[in-house]
């Protein structure tokens, strides 16, 4: 049980003990499926816990050079390397760290693969196709929505680059059940079956929702037992990251300030707009600890950051006390897609990272100071 008196804020906290749980379910799925699960670097790269999360996934998936070598030198287990384009200057040096590599267009494929090879001849070529079939709750996290660039139609599909190919890539999901993969892999059978025979290997992509409570674990391993078995036993990925990083930690912050403009503000040390992007992006609202709706408590206040983005806001919430400066807040679930995504906007200080051992002991594994802050600028 997290002490909140033992961290300093801000913070972002992973709590080691949540961490494995999820990683033991990942593992069950692996086992009774067959498929090799690998930890998704957008979702969850809290690269001091690699040692934890090795010990069960596969490896890493990678969006591009810096993702692939920091899951090179972090974990050094498989490494598989997606991104909607490569640059010239960069194929080499993924091919080398990359076990898998996989292409948005055939336009691509045909334009790296012989240099990708050249420079590691074990590496595996995939291409990433779009199933069209869309599903995601938001626009914004829909790979399937209409016009996107991510991923090869069927109507922009090569035959003629098949036999240049190990592996098909998908990705339509955004933190979902698994019925939604089902409609998926339905709609990915239609279009791309009479290749997938050809293949070495089939990569589910990312956003299964695996570790939340409601989850289908059941139902997942059977849907993979089954799409394997039509393809004789085929090799099959997932590559989820906030089913990972899901329900790890907090961000937690103090009261700075208490204003008042019709209703009591209170000012925080943690911005939603530098540090809970995902709430403003999503848009979605973070739950805090022991807090209710506006109104449902005796004491209602709006959250918001230290910047001078008139927009911080992380929302309103009700409490059982009044609050006052230097009581600590805590956002819930803050671990996953989100200090990923973090920034030194308005050069406002940035939360520090910091592991909840299963010992209960907090370790704080990275501070960030004003020389972060100015070499990002110049």
């Amino acid at each position: 049980m997290l002490e909140l008196s033992q961290i300093p804020t801000p913070c972002y906290v992973c709590e080691e003990a949540k961490l494995e749980a999820n990683l033991k379910v990942l593992d069950r799925v692996q086992k009774r499926s067959g498929a090799k699960i690998l930890l998704a670097l957008k979702g969850f790269a809290l690269w001091p816990t690699f040692d934890l999360v090795g010990r069960y996934l596969h490896g890493v998936c990678a969006s591009g050079l810096n993702e692939a070598r920091l899951g090179r030198e972090t974990m050094n287990k498989e490494v598989h390397t997606y991104a909607p384009a490569f640059k010239e200057e960069e194929i080499e040096e993924i091919a080398r760290l990359s076990d898998h590599l996989v292409f948005n267009s055939p336009a691509q494929l045909r334009r790296f693969k012989a240099k990708a090879k050249s420079a590691n001849p074990h590496l595996s070529i995939g291409l990433r196709i779009n199933p069209e079939c869309a599903s995601a709750p938001t626009d914004l996290y829909n790979p399937c929505a209409p016009f996107s660039r991510l991923g090869t139609t069927l109507a922009n599909f090569d035959p003629a680059i098949v036999e240049e190919l190990d592996g098909l890539h998908f990705h339509a999901l955004c933190e979902q059940n698994v019925d939604a993969l089902e409609a998926v892999l339905g709609a990915f059978e239609e279009k791309f079956g009479p290749y997938i025979s050809k293949m070495k290997w089939i990569n589910f992509g990312g956003g299964h929702h695996i570790t939340r409570e409601d989850y289908d674990v059941e139902g997942l391993i059977t849907l993979i037992k089954a799409f394997r078995k039509r393809y004789n036993d085929i090799p099959a990925y997932l590559e989820p990251g906030e089913a990972v990083g899901w329900q790890t930690g907090p961000l937690v912050a103090s009261v700075l300030d208490i204003v008042r403009n019709g209703m009591a503000i209170a000012i925080l040390d943690v911005s939603a707009e530098a540090h809970m992007p995902d709430t403003l992006a999503m848009p979605y609202r973070a739950e805090v600890r022991n807090a209710g709706k506006p109104g449902e408590k005796p004491y209602t206040y709006r959250l918001g950051g230290p910047t001078c983005l008139a927009g911080d806001i992380m929302g309103d919430y009700s409490f059982d006390a009044p609050l006052k400066v230097g009581d600590k807040i805590v956002f819930e679930d803050q671990i996953h897609y989100t200090f990923v995504k973090s920034t030194m906007f308005n050069g406002v200080q940035h939360p520090a990272l910091a592991i909840w051992s299963k010992e209960n002991k907090l370790k704080i594994v990275r501070t960030f100071t004003y020389e972060d802050f100015k070499n990002r600028l110049g």
